[in-house]
């Protein structure tokens, strides 16, 4: 009898996701991942790392596209992870009982603390009675600490991708590219 995916992760073919999936795996919750295309510049690189990390675990990947009319840029998008949950919650199979990030400690993004994550589960508590959990694990970690965790679990990072400006090589300059940067890990 197959098992039912238990964790929805936002899997964006990042190095933080993917972690996310390899935790969930080894903590015996059955994962899936869900992609968004939300008009992103490294939506191409982005997906096909997501495809690849969905297929070197053998989990199952939806694929979703929403557009806006604002281009989206470089570093912090207002509202992002908001968003993506709320597709999350909107497009879960039923089995799913916890809704997955990989956001971690070290940003200053709004969007990415413990604070927000509180808030976030209230409003799913609204719709969701309770049913559904959102869940963090890095949150309290730095990037190095998921770097490393990524090592010692044998997190296949060679088939992430981490650039924010989506060219076929790693600009070096935004963001993502930075934090790799410091940790010494190819794209």
């Amino acid at each position: 009898m197959e098992t039912k995916p238990e964790v929805l992760i936002l899997l964006s073919g990042g190095l933080d996701s993917s972690a996310c999936v390899s935790f969930y795996i080894d903590f015996g919750r059955p994962p899936r991942g869900l992609f968004i295309d939300y008009g992103q510049l490294a939506v191409a690189n982005e997906r096909r790392s997501a495809q690849a990390v969905a297929a070197h675990y053998s989990i199952p990947l939806t694929c979703l596209t929403w557009r806006g009319w604002l281009p989206k840029g470089v570093a912090l998008i207002q509202a992002r992870n908001m968003f993506l949950i709320s597709a999350a919650l909107m497009e879960r199979p039923d089995p799913v009982t916890v809704v997955a990030l990989g956001i971690h400690a070290g940003t200053n993004y709004p969007d990415s603390s413990e604070s927000f994550l509180d808030r976030m589960q209230l409003v799913c508590d609204t719709y969701e009675q309770g049913r559904i959990k959102l869940a963090a694990p890095f949150l309290n970690w730095s990037k190095a600490d998921i770097h490393a965790y990524c090592l010692r679990k044998n997190v296949p990072v060679h088939l992430t991708y981490s650039c924010e400006r989506g060219g076929e090589h790693p600009c070096g300059e935004c963001p993502s590219c930075r934090d790799r940067q410091m940790l010494h890990v190819s794209t």
